[in-house]
């Protein structure tokens, strides 16, 4: 009797495959996919990359550039279906519906005013936060971030997150539980640094805002 295969074996499987077959353009295929269809993981898709490189068949520094260029796209038709919604037609549809959400349209207001000013650093470092990653291009687009500034952005973030992930399965080839770990690791420490950096903002506002008080 054929034993089962392990959850997550098929779509790995899949992706190995996909990589074997269709090389650099599997890899941009793939991360197009994983962004446009989440179930897609590109913490699969990029250390296999990686894998693929150390095997002699492919070159890293190209297998990172076709996942990087895959990946912006996927993050571009995100970004173009929420700009074509535009600020002012989720407002008005805030307004209407936005009592089943628990928000209203002055939040809305305060957030386009907030990507106005820290969109840029939103978007590159959203593009490094898993479950973030996708989901960033969609207030980029909404806020109506220039396209320039939201590529500039989406390129940093997202060629640092696919090296990152290449660079682990070059280094980890075939060994998928230990890449697993590293992974697991790297995103607690990227969730860690981020709160440390929200929560040092929050103290550093406080103590300014007491000195201010004090001085009056």
């Amino acid at each position: 009797m054929r034993p089962p295969q392990r959850r997550g074996a098929f779509l790995e499987n899949f992706i190995t495959d996909t990589l074997r077959s269709w090389g650099y353009l599997g890899a941009a295929a793939l991360m197009f996919l994983e962004n446009v269809f989440p179930p897609i993981p590109s913490e699969v898709v990029m250390p296999g990359a990686g894998a693929a490189a150390k095997s002699g068949e492919h070159s890293l520094a190209v297998m990172i550039l076709a996942g990087s260029v895959g990946s912006i796209l996927g993050q571009l038709a995100w970004y173009g279906v929420a700009r074509r919604v535009g600020t002012e037609r989720f407002r008005r549809w805030i307004e209407q519906h936005g009592h089943w959400l628990g928000t209203s349209p002055d939040e809305v207001e305060r957030a386009d005013r907030w990507f106005d000013r820290y969109g840029l650093w939103a978007v590159t470092i959203g593009r490094l936060v898993p479950g973030v990653r996708t989901l960033i291009s969609v207030p980029a687009g909404l806020s109506e971030m220039g396209l320039t500034k939201f590529l500039i952005g989406t390129s940093i973030g997202t060629t640092i997150w696919t090296a990152l992930l290449a660079g682990v399965g070059y280094w980890l080839a075939g060994q998928q539980d230990s890449i697993t770990s590293v992974l697991n690791y790297i995103g607690m420490a990227v969730v860690g640094t981020l709160l440390a950096a929200f929560l040092w903002r929050v103290v550093s506002r406080h103590r300014q805002l007491k000195q201010e008080q004090a001085s009056r």
